[in-house]
């Protein structure tokens, strides 16, 4: 698994890199909206990308989450469309959570700094009881930030630049829950979060060497904002009934606004800026049930059935100055959509002694609604269904051994972008087109493995094997000469099948204790290969295999771990031809925790020790002949040093 993050580097017509902030995460291959991420179990807004534009889903502060789930492999199950390579679901704080030991009263304040992006964050969660059927807790944090680092040395400003542009980011969050528990078989749990991010960009790089043309970048600039907002409403009732024996009840509102302004000096031709909007509201309603079967002895059955509903609308819009040819502003890419999706499932944990078999069905019904009005194009909408079945098994075999295999089948729905994308240049007579008969992408994962629990050894092991079916990709050409009689033809189409395969290492060593404090060797490893069945070739989206090795000290007021991180080659034989690939690289980090005393802690770490210049493949693997030229501004940043201290009441 891994996270795109790329210093920007883009222009106002073309390029996306680094403007997305953390664009999301790539699990076992596969990326961006493939991956499901959630929000205490609320669907993250997606991503939208669409030629020079691209929105990633940064929307979230790591200072108001507690902790993270990973799940790898089809989720769609329990969870519906997008989960085809997994899912990641941030788990934010609640009252309970500071009011421990009988307290009334209590929180967390932290400030902390980081040497990669010269960024410094400070914030502060309050909790309390103010009954014993009330609680509550707000928490608030801010951050400023410049541009991630990266080890180029060229500060020319101008397209051969390899330093970062200049940069200021800009962020605010607030948390506000308030938990309301009538009796003991009721908790009712309200969420408001908003959270709001800036960045302010001046890029040098995409600045003419010359100005010999009429065209020629003299000067550019971006700024671009994004803001969440979230009402939940949780509850739980503990029923005892003869259906079910606890029930879960979501209803959440969310709102999502991302807005890009560019702008670019041209030499003598118009000046250009472009606005652009991506918009998506979401209602999400759900229903889950949960009920124990106990059949006598050691069998069982934990049944967990329910409904889901979601209902977003999702518009983007651009205006500005100087339209591209052929074009007027205000501009849509792609219509006003109402993306909607109905869902019942039901999976059956049965434990049987040392076995337990976990199957599961899902039936889906989505539907992709579009609007006519303010589109250039004719306006595409389309509706389709799913099921998604999965069966698991996992047998005891020792104290100390558990073996487990899993089938599990996924989907991703196209989205509004997909459909209806529209884009025509009159000019240079090429045209993006809607597709009415993009069918959604599904998925079958198989995998097995083992699990261990030793004195001192921990150990799990797995190997996977995913088939992936009608995967969709965009901007294909599918038509068209380029003449103005016949022009170009791009669309967004299922473009076939794919297979991706790999095997997964991680533990820990327990060496005892040494010197009065707890020694232990933690270690990871990941490995995946994929390719198009139909053709053959690579997929460019796998990441090369990683291993990781630590050793960590820990006494009762202080720990220091050591981690050494080795990147392997990206081979040519394993890419579509890629203009670079990356090399082998082993860096080293070093971090540790002093507990000053039991309510005040000082954490810091040094990342990248021995300041080895490396890249991400992610950031590389679409490089064009320009970018390899100046191919140090993908790097990703050498020694820097981060800082926290937090403080406990």
């Amino acid at each position: 698994m891994s996270v795109k993050r790329a210093p920007a580097r883009f222009t106002l017509a073309s390029g996306n890199t680094g403007r997305d902030g953390n664009a999301g995460f790539n699990i076992r291959g596969l990326e961006g909206n493939r991956v499901l991420m959630l929000e205490d179990g609320i669907r993250m807004p997606r991503s939208y990308v669409f030629s020079a534009n691209a929105f990633g889903r940064d929307y979230f502060d790591i200072g108001l989450v507690k902790r993270v789930e990973v799940v790898r492999g089809p989720v769609s199950v329990l969870y519906g469309s997008d989960g085809v390579a997994g899912l990641v679901n941030f788990i934010t704080y609640e009252p309970s959570d500071f009011l421990t030991n009988g307290k009334t009263f209590g929180g967390r304040a932290a400030v902390s700094a980081s040497s990669d992006d010269k960024g410094m964050s400070v914030g502060t969660t309050l909790a309390g009881r103010a009954s014993d059927t009330v609680e509550w807790l707000i928490g608030v944090n801010a951050s400023r930030s410049d541009a991630l680092k990266n080890m180029g040395s060229n500060d020319a400003a101008n397209t051969t630049r390899t330093t970062p542009n200049p940069e200021t980011d800009r962020g605010t969050s607030l948390l506000g829950k308030l938990v309301v528990r009538p009796n003991a078989d009721q908790k009712h749990v309200l969420t408001f979060e908003h959270v709001e991010k800036k960045a302010d960009y001046n890029l040098l790089s995409a600045v003419a060497v010359a100005a010999t043309a009429s065209t020629s970048t003299l000067g550019s600039t971006a700024n671009t904002t994004l803001q969440r907002d979230r009402l939940t409403w949780d509850a739980r009732y503990q029923l005892g009934a003869a259906l079910a024996d606890s029930l879960q009840t979501v209803l959440s509102y969310q709102s999502a606004a991302s807005r890009e302004i560019a702008t670019e000096d041209r030499n003598t031709a118009a000046d250009r800026v472009r606005n652009t909007t991506y918009d998506e509201d979401t209602w999400q309603l759900g229903l889950q049930a949960n009920k124990t079967l106990r059949l006598g002895g050691d069998t069982a059955h934990k049944l967990t059935y329910g409904v889901d509903y979601t209902r977003a609308s999702i518009q983007t819009l651009g205006t500005g100055v100087t339209p591209p040819a052929g074009e007027t502003f205000p501009l849509k890419r792609f219509p006003d959509t109402i993306e909607s999706s109905a869902a019942l499932y039901l999976q059956d944990e049965a434990v049987l002694g040392d076995w337990s078999i976990t199957p599961g069905l899902r039936l889906d019904r989505f539907k992709i609604d579009a609007s006519q009005a303010g589109f250039a194009a004719t306006a595409v909408s389309l509706s389709d269904s799913a099921v998604s079945p999965k069966l698991g098994v996992l047998y005891r075999a020792t104290p100390q051994w558990s073996v487990f295999g899993n089938v599990a089948s996924g989907f991703k729905a196209p989205n509004a972008g997909q459909v209806n994308a529209f884009f025509e240049n009159v000019t240079q007579f090429y045209k993006t087109i809607p597709n009415p008969n993009l069918k959604p992408e599904k998925s079958q994962n198989f995998e097995i493995g083992a699990r261990g629990r030793l004195d001192a050894l921990t150990l799990d092991v797995a190997a996977f094997t995913g088939r992936f079916k009608d995967l969709i990709e965009d901007s294909v050409q599918v038509g068209g000469a380029g003449t103005a009689a016949n022009p170009t033809v791009f669309q967004s189409i299922n473009v076939g099948n794919a297979r991706i395969s790999g095997f997964e290492v991680k533990g820990s060593w327990d060496w005892g204790r040494v010197a009065g404090g707890q020694l232990t060797t933690p270690f990871n490893y990941g490995y995946a290969r994929g390719k198009d069945s139909d053709t053959g070739k690579p997929l460019d989206s796998i990441d090369p295999a990683k291993i990781r090795a630590g050793l960590q000290y820990a006494t009762g007021t202080w720990d220091l771990r050591l981690d050494l991180a080795h990147h392997a080659a990206k081979k040519q034989s394993d890419t579509n031809a890629a203009l670079f690939v990356t090399p082998a690289a082993t860096t080293l980090d070093v971090g540790g925790q002093w507990r000053i005393r039991k309510d005040l802690r000082l954490n810091a770490s040094v990342a990248n020790l021995t300041n080895k210049k490396y890249w991400n493949w992610s950031d590389v693997r679409a490089a064009t002949a320009s970018q390899v030229a100046v191919i140090d501004a993908f790097s990703q940043p050498g020694r820097s040093l981060q800082v926290s201290l937090v403080a406990d009441f």
